[in-house]
């Protein structure tokens, strides 16, 4: 496994609200199985990212009512679309996911790495 020179800015893509019937339980579940893999990424040395983390907040200021109305729709995607942009990698987790899928498309498309599975992650130096 190689190392990179420098950490690597890596987008974790899982479910958010697949499987949940939008149960803010399920939902809250599924973005701690995000930030758990976040933080064994910043743990290898790496800069981990989630679009939950960017676009709930900003979902909140925008005044929604609740996952997937107008505001959600708005915000949900594109901030991660947009943060794809700027990632180096992303590491798909977790079970089926509509979202996190086209996550792993774009950035196949884009030329970058994409990782499945946490060995696949060269750790940082």
């Amino acid at each position: 496994m190689a190392t990179p020179l420098h950490p690597l800015m890596i987008l974790v893509a899982g479910p958010y609200r697949s499987g949940t019937g939008d149960d803010p339980a399920k939902l809250a579940s599924n973005a701690d199985a995000m930030n758990q893999a976040a933080l064994t990424l910043f743990r290898a040395g790496h800069l981990p990212v989630t679009g939950e983390a960017l676009a709930l907040p900003l979902i909140e200021a925008a005044g929604s009512a609740g996952v997937g109305d107008p505001a959600f729709d708005e915000i949900f995607h594109p901030v991660a679309e947009r943060l794809l942009a700027r990632c180096d990698a992303v590491w798909r987790i977790g079970g089926s996911s509509t979202g996190a899928d086209l996550m792993t498309t774009r950035a196949e498309a884009l030329g970058k790495q994409v990782f499945h599975r946490l060995d696949e992650i060269p750790a940082a130096r």
